[in-house]
């Protein structure tokens, strides 16, 4: 089953569970907030939050506004936003939305549920969407997937904080639900966009910590190699979840 939804493109990644604080400033979004505000109390305030590709930028293009660019507009020659945006998001459930003196807003967001873009409307002020929820599987073997994650989240955690000079305090109490422990890890690794992405669209749980256990191994032995090198230059390689 399908359902229209606001769309919220962004250049990060929202996972379930998670919660991400939003500072809005462009017109588009505060006019979404704003009719988000307007519904009534009891009324879910939701709305679809899409990882944008590298190097685009996506806006809604009317008639008035003249032909798009191949940097304008959609962040495409075609016009086409399903080229400038991943097409698996995640449903932000807003917490609380503060309004400021110069007319943006602080939002606080939820990830509730991961869904597939199947369209995108352009007609209206900011992009909407009609999305399909996806269907959480734990796959096989995530149980004991979980315990090996941990573990290697645990070691990466130590030599990322070495790489940075910083410090860890304490031990970091992480969820026992293998899916819960999944999304945790993914939003917590200093992974590049694309990356993060496609651990958000990982058919089941136990395939998101395999390859997870896959991406931390690695990162770990280069950063005890590496230690001074940034983190960010430690993700270039991708991999796929299949």
């Amino acid at each position: 089953m399908t359902e229209r939804l606001p769309l919220f493109p962004l250049n990060t990644v929202l996972y379930p569970g998670l919660v991400l604080p939003l500072n809005v400033f462009e017109e588009r979004y505060r006019r979404l907030v704003a009719d988000l505000l307007e519904q009534p109390e009891d009324e879910p305030r939701r709305f679809g939050v899409l990882a944008i590709k590298d190097g685009r930028e996506v806006a809604p293009v009317r008639p008035e506004d003249g032909p798009a660019g191949p940097l304008d507009g959609l962040g495409t020659a075609t016009g086409d936003p399903l080229e400038a945006i991943y097409h698996v998001g995640c449903v932000a459930d807003v917490s609380s939305a503060q309004p400021q003196p110069d007319g943006r807003y602080e939002l606080l967001v939820t990830g509730t549920t991961r869904f597939r873009l199947r369209s995108v409307d352009v007609s209206g002020p900011y992009l909407t969407g009609e999305i399909e929820p996806i269907e959480e599987r734990p796959g096989e073997g995530s149980g004991a997937l979980a315990s090996e994650v941990e573990r290697a989240f645990r070691v990466y955690q130590k030599r990322l904080a070495g790489a940075r000079e910083a410090t860890t305090h304490g031990r970091q109490q992480l969820p026992d639900d293998p899916q819960v422990l999944s999304y945790l890890v993914a939003a917590a690794s200093v992974f590049e966009t694309p990356v993060k992405q496609q651990l958000l669209a990982c058919p089941d749980t136990a395939r998101r910590l395999r390859a997870e256990l896959d991406l931390l191994r690695r990162e770990s032995a280069v950063l005890s190699w590496l230690p001074s090198l940034p983190a960010v230059d430690l993700t270039r390689q991708s991999f796929s979840p299949n």
